[in-house]
């Protein structure tokens, strides 16, 4: 049996089950999904310096989820502790950005980011670049209100990122939108498959991404 572990870089046992609750529903049979929630750090992480201090929360929980698990997904936007887990563990880790990210490039579409983390916007061009795809970056759009405060209210949540995924399109030429966040991974699905406009949710992105690279890994082996 496969089994995939799902690691969230926030404090929050609500969000770890709401990403690991999408991540099994999207496995194919034969494989299963578990989450892990960080024992220190923050419920959301709103800026870049909380980012940065998840990275040892995910190098642990990696460390400790690898010797039972066949791939991990790092369940938050920055893919904190990414290439940290590449490097030290033997199996396949993918992160939300980049997978997210990499469909919109492989398909050749220019794609915007709509998200709720103004703190975080500036990361979002510097990991574009690291992956090659800043020429397919239209650009970040922004809900208005408080993040902790819209990520407690699905509807108004899902309200404030409809606006924004239509602004990436109608105002700055994106193909498609991704919507920017681990917690936010509902309101990605919900959108998906309400909005005429084309939505990338980073969760079934990063499913996908590691279904793929489970079956290179185990081939390679």
């Amino acid at each position: 049996m496969t089994h995939i572990i799902v690691i969230n870089p926030n404090t929050s046992d609500a969000t770890t089950a709401m990403m690991t609750g999408i991540v099994r529903r999207l496995l194919p049979a034969g494989i299963t999904a578990d989450g892990m929630t960080a024992a220190s750090g923050v419920p959301m992480i709103l800026n870049g310096l909380q980012l940065a201090a998840s990275v040892a929360s995910v190098k642990d929980m990696g460390l400790a989820a690898a010797p039972r698990t066949n791939g991990i997904i790092i369940g938050a936007f920055g893919d904190p502790g990414l290439e940290d887990l590449r490097q030290l563990l033997d199996i396949p880790v993918c992160g939300l950005f980049e997978s997210s990210v990499l469909q919109a490039v492989e398909a050749g579409q220019r794609f915007g980011i709509a998200t709720v983390t103004p703190d975080l916007v500036a990361s979002f061009s510097q990991k574009a670049a690291a992956l090659k795809a800043s020429s397919f970056f239209t650009g970040t759009r922004l809900t208005q209100g408080d993040p902790l405060s819209l990520a407690r209210d699905p509807i108004q949540l899902k309200a404030a990122l409809s606006i924004a995924a239509k602004q990436c399109v109608d105002q700055d030429g994106a193909e498609v939108v991704i919507i920017g966040g681990g917690p936010l991974g509902e309101a990605a699905s919900e959108l998906r498959r309400e909005l005429s406009i084309p939505i990338i949710a980073p969760i079934t992105s990063a499913v996908k991404s590691l279904i793929r690279m489970i079956n290179d890994h185990t081939n390679a082996s």
